[in-house]
């Protein structure tokens, strides 16, 4: 049997889940394997400004859209979508790429939103190489510096601006 988290496609095997009941807790879902489930997706493709659009609907309702440059095949967007409890569809999360546009994105009331001059951070995946691009930033690129933080394996983003 097979297991993987949410959309993540990194599959996981597990030999008897009676003996682990935490991992639907989890948030796995038990079923088949990511390609069985590409291969069963209803899919449609077209081709519109120089790139080749991708739409996936899964058996369980969950919708998966991928965007690739026609010249080079290279992946430059991937989006995710469920059903909300009620059946609507819900909002398109951003996995790769862009997002649509970058204006300022309600959080939970209309009341509240994220400031149009906050940093953008995006993932671009090519064939040798995974980017992470940010966008918006406020200082020229030679106030920043990028480190490897080994322990806590994450990139970190630092300027030399002193606080006055």
């Amino acid at each position: 049997m097979r297991l993987w988290p949410g959309s993540d496609p990194q599959l996981i095997e597990v030999k008897n889940l009676d003996s682990n009941p935490s991992v639907k807790s989890l948030g796995f879902r038990v079923g088949p394997s990511w390609l069985e489930r590409l291969r069963r997706a209803c899919k449609s493709a077209l081709l519109e400004d120089g790139k080749r659009k991708v739409h996936y609907l899964f058996e369980d309702g969950l919708e998966m859209a991928e965007e690739y440059d026609l010249k080079t095949s290279q992946l430059l967007a991937r989006k995710w979508r469920e059903k909300t409890a009620l059946g609507s569809s819900g909002k398109w999360q951003v996995e790769v790429g862009q997002p649509t546009s970058y204006t300022a994105v309600a959080l939970e009331s209309e009341l509240i939103k994220e400031s149009s001059s906050n940093p953008i951070f995006v993932r671009r995946d090519t064939q040798t190489s995974f980017q992470w691009r940010i966008r918006n930033l406020p200082y020229p690129k030679e106030v920043y510096s990028v480190s490897g933080e080994k322990e806590q394996r994450c990139c970190v983003v630092r300027t030399t601006n002193k606080k006055q």
